[in-house]
């Protein structure tokens, strides 16, 4: 047998840091957002939120893997983040977590099982000993004696085991050190994932409760009746530690008790925003801020852009990327085709408008205009048209603000449609009727025709808001007799659509309400989101 030649080389072995138990901070109790819903609107067993925070069995348990019902109190405890009854810091000076810190992270709402790949802790506690040539008979935990016999070919293991008897560091040649440097590193992103997910990484699965919810239920199968004035907070969403550009709901009736929010601080969210007012995943694949998230017409998926260029397509229940596409500028805003779901329209800080085919993972189709941003993009006779609202403006008008696009041919339909001096920074289509409803910067909503010529309404204006250069959305109700509008300095208001004149005003928000959505089966919920990163539901 070959001598062996002992070399001093302290590259050659990688510690690892040592991990410590983690505590999950006190939190404040307040039920002040949390209110009572009206008995008209929800079923006969309506959420109570106690003192104590505690809620009927019947209404908000869950099944655990040993079949038993667990009420959400239990789970609000655990996770005390998402609870609407118990109150926030705000900002969070320590970074988003999406499960209890204090316990082990659940895959899911409904199923606690670990992650794959977790370690305990008392696994953790231990620290690698670095051999040296003054060194003898030590004994070495169990899982480094395996971690070192983890080597490439099977003499190795018997070659390694007789080296570390005679107590000789082996030399390591570099080709074989860079490997172990690298699974040094993942073991230590391991340990650093369980206080939140970064960038690019694969979030859990999401189970999705297999029953409707409860309050859903009994609206299914009748026809939506007239919408009635939300006047109330039902539950106060805090999550996001940066303004929150966009909210929808789930576009699935019997799944549309969550709901979506893109914010600024990277993530974008999935909320109970009905039943418990927590948050049920937190989805963290921009590296930037992200600026639109939309969910699939199927209900099954995510699909996400920001200001990092990167679109990402995430299944709901499995957590994988479905698709991933670069492009070639900041995305502000995203669209599905409402006929070929496989399509989806795409704009951002760019003159281009780009239309990407899932199942290729390319840009099938460009529009080009002479512009610099688009603002918002809105699908018009089922697919075979649609607006696209810029930020092109002059002094005395406002040509090519709105352009109207022929879907198949990439050909320019109309771009004198809006003559005013004021960009629209968003768009919205009424559900019975053939008009859309423009956001202008001159603090107004307009009405125009959503056919050709696409003419505007001169006797209707809808005013009273601020927008001030915020990207302030607007929405119809289900039934198209309300119209929702959020403003500058927080508020949120409504307007009867066919006289103009405003239904009522929620003070709802210190800052910016930039975001406003009203649900597509219960009759008298609104979601509104603000530039100071917090959610409400009305009721």
């Amino acid at each position: 047998m070959a001598s062996l030649v002992a070399y001093d080389d302290s590259d050659s072995e990688a510690e690892t840091e040592p991990v410590g138990g983690f505590t999950a901070a006190g939190q404040m109790k307040d039920t002040s957002d949390v209110v009572r819903p009206c008995g008209r609107d929800f079923p006969s067993r309506v959420l109570d939120v106690s003192e104590g925070g505690a809620l009927p069995t019947k209404h908000s348990s869950c099944e655990d893997p040993a079949g038993q019902r667990l009420p959400l109190a239990r789970l609000w405890r655990s996770d005390p983040g998402s609870c609407p009854s118990q109150r926030l810091q705000w900002p969070r000076t320590e970074p988003e977590v999406t499960c209890p810190t204090s316990e082990h992270p659940h895959s899911s709402l409904w199923a606690g099982h670990a992650l794959a790949g977790h370690m305990s802790v008392a696994a953790a506690r231990f620290k690698q000993v670095k051999l040296s040539r003054g060194m003898h008979n030590f004994p070495e935990p169990s899982f480094c004696a395996q971690t070192k016999s983890e080597t490439p070919g099977h003499n190795g293991n018997s070659l390694q085991r007789k080296r570390r008897e005679d107590c000789i560091v082996p030399y390591t040649p570099k080709r074989l050190r860079e490997p172990q440097a690298l699974s040094t590193e993942t073991g230590k992103s391991k340990d650093v994932g369980t206080q939140g997910p970064s960038a690019g990484q694969a979030p859990a699965p999401l189970c999705v409760a297999p029953r409707v919810s409860e309050f859903i239920q009994p609206y299914l199968d009748t026809q939506y009746k007239e919408t009635e004035i939300p006047r109330k907070v039902l539950f106060h969403l805090r999550g996001h530690r940066g303004p929150v550009n966009s909210i929808q709901w789930c576009p699935v009736f019997s799944k549309s008790h969550m709901l979506l929010s893109a914010s600024m601080d990277k993530t974008f969210k999935v909320w109970n925003a009905v039943d418990s007012g927590r948050c049920l995943q937190t989805y963290s694949l921009h590296s930037e801020a992200v600026r639109a998230a939309r969910w699939s017409p199927c209900g099954q998926r995510l699909l996400s852009g920001g200001f990092d260029c990167a679109l990402h397509l995430t299944d709901l229940e499995t957590g994988t990327q479905l698709f991933s596409g670069q492009s070639n500028f900041r995305v502000t805003t995203l669209k599905f085709h409402p006929k070929d779901h496989s399509l989806f329209v795409c704009g951002g800080f760019s003159s281009e408008i780009k239309a990407w085919d899932i199942r290729t993972g390319k840009v099938v189709r460009s529009y080009k205009a002479t512009i610099q941003q688009t603002l918002d993009i809105l699908f018009l006779q089922e697919g075979s048209e649609f607006l696209s609202s810029t930020d092109a403006s002059s002094r005395d008008s406002a040509d090519r603000t709105i352009i109207a696009w022929d879907f198949q041919s990439s050909a320019k339909i109309s771009n004198q449609i809006f003559h005013e001096r004021y960009t629209c920074p968003s768009l919205a289509l009424h559900p019975r009727e053939p008009v859309f409803l423009a956001q202008t910067n001159g603090n107004y909503l307009a009405l125009f025709s959503a056919v050709w010529p696409y003419r505007m309404s001169r006797r209707r204006r809808y005013e009273g808001h601020k927008v001030e250069g915020y990207s302030v959305g607007c929405e119809c109700s289900p039934d198209g007799e309300l119209l929702v509008t959020g403003s500058a300095d927080g508020r949120v208001l409504l307007y009867c659509f066919r006289t103009a004149s405003r239904a009522r005003t929620l003070y709802g928000h210190a800052q910016a309400c930039v975001g406003t959505t009203f649900h597509p089966v219960l009759p008298s919920v609104l979601a509104t989101c603000s530039w100071e990163g917090d959610i409400k539901i009305w009721h």
